[in-house]
Parts: structure tokens; C-alpha cells; sequence
């Protein structure tokens, strides 16, 4: 039985999921938010605008260099902070949301958060209006988090050094749950909803 499909149905629904999108990213603020998946650094680098102080344990084998974020993160707004464990990254991160003086925080996570942490850092983001970003290895969530992500690359044969992603957003305390494909637009440094089929912009973007 074969199927034919409408395209003016198809407009629909690709307008349905850019209105889902806008109402999930960018990330809402005064919360903590989490992300998972090969491309999760990717997916903070490019959820944080302005300012980011970026946690990231010092015995961890990758180390991130701001040179290594371009072209997503200004080199001039990223600070790196290098705890020893995650003991005393949990403390930087939980002071530095409620401080708020830097509106964007990024913790990699190398434990499970139990709740009383997941907590604490989310009172420290409402006190500080602060976005926060964990990036957690799979099935490592916490259960406070606003939203939890997945975010995997996608390859893309057109494009040599392509950003194309697929973003999966798996948990969400609001209740809208829903998969996008995403593209960074260099130019006009801002995100850019796809169709996974054809890979159309979405021209209206969305900055982070």
C-alpha cells in the first residue's frame, strides 16, 4: 500500500516543531539544565551566549582549550576552572551560579548527582539567575534537572566540516519532549533548525 503525503501538511508540521523548539532552547534561565551524547560539548558551546565559567576536573585525560571551542565560544568570554574532583567542582559551580555574575555555568559531571546535589545547585541557579549546563555521561541524570539532552552528530556528505546534530531533548520538567536536527551557522552565529530530510534551514535561527 503506498502513501502519499501532503506538502503543504509537511510545512505544517516542520513549523509545529520550530514552535515546539523556540519553547525549550535557548535554555531556560535560573535553572540547571543537563546534556549527554558524543556531541554534548558541542551542544554547550553553542547553548551558552556571553559570558561561561567551564568546570572540568583536572585529572581528566581531554583538556579543553578555548581554541579548541572556536568558532562556537568567544575565547574572550570562556573561563576555564580545573578542580581536582568533583567534590570541589560541585562547590565552584554551586558558588558561581548563585554569584551570578557570570550568566552561563558549565560543570562536567563524572559521578551521578544524588538529589540533595541536584538540588542545591538548582536553588543556587534560581538565587543567581544563572543558566547552568551539566554534561553527564549516559544514564548518569539527575532528577532535578530542568531538561536533560541528548545531542549526537549527524554526518553530513555536503558539508566537509559540518555541525549538522541531531538534538533529542529526553527529559523536560515542563513536559515537552521532542527530537530536532541543528546546524551551526557560522555567519550569523546562530542555530538553525533543519529537516532531517533535505536539511533545510530553518531561517529564522535561534541564538543561544
Amino acid at each position: 500500500m503506498s502513501m502519499v503525503i501532503d506538502a503543504s501538511a509537511c510545512s505544517a508540521y516542520v513549523l509545529t516543531m520550530r514552535v515546539e523548539f523556540h519553547s525549550v532552547f535557548p535554555l531556560r534561565r535560573a535553572r540547571v539544565h543537563e546534556v549527554c551524547g558524543a556531541g554534548a560539548i558541542a551542544f554547550a558551546s553553542m547553548a551558552v551566549r556571553g559570558h561561561v565559567l567551564w568546570i572540568r576536573e583536572a585529572w581528566l585525560s581531554e583538556t579543553l582549550t578555548p581554541q579548541g571551542l572556536l568558532p562556537l565560544v568567544d575565547p574572550a568570554q570562556l573561563l576555564l576552572a580545573r578542580p581536582k574532583d568533583q567534590v570541589d567542582a560541585l562547590a565552584v559551580a554551586e558558588e558561581a551560579l548563585k554569584d551570578g555574575a557570570l550568566p552561563n555555568v558549565v560543570l562536567d559531571v563524572t559521578r551521578p548527582l544524588d538529589l540533595r546535589e541536584g538540588r542545591r545547585l538548582q536553588l543556587a541557579a534560581k538565587a543567581g539567575r544563572t543558566t547552568g549546563l551539566c554534561i553527564i555521561p549516559d544514564g548518569m541524570g539527575s532528577n532535578a534537572a530542568e531538561t536533560r539532552w541528548r545531542a549526537t552528530p549527524v554526518f553530513d556528505q555536503e558539508w566537509e566540516d559540518s555541525t549538522l546534530m541531531r538534538w533529542e531533548i529526553i527529559k523536560n520538567k515542563s513536559g515537552t519532549l521532542g527530537v530536532w536536527h541543528v546546524r551551526w551557522n557560522q555567519q550569523t552565529s546562530r542555530l538553525d533548525v533543519v529537516s532531517p530530510v533535505g536539511e533545510r534551514p530553518d531561517f529564522t535561527g535561534a541564538s543561544g
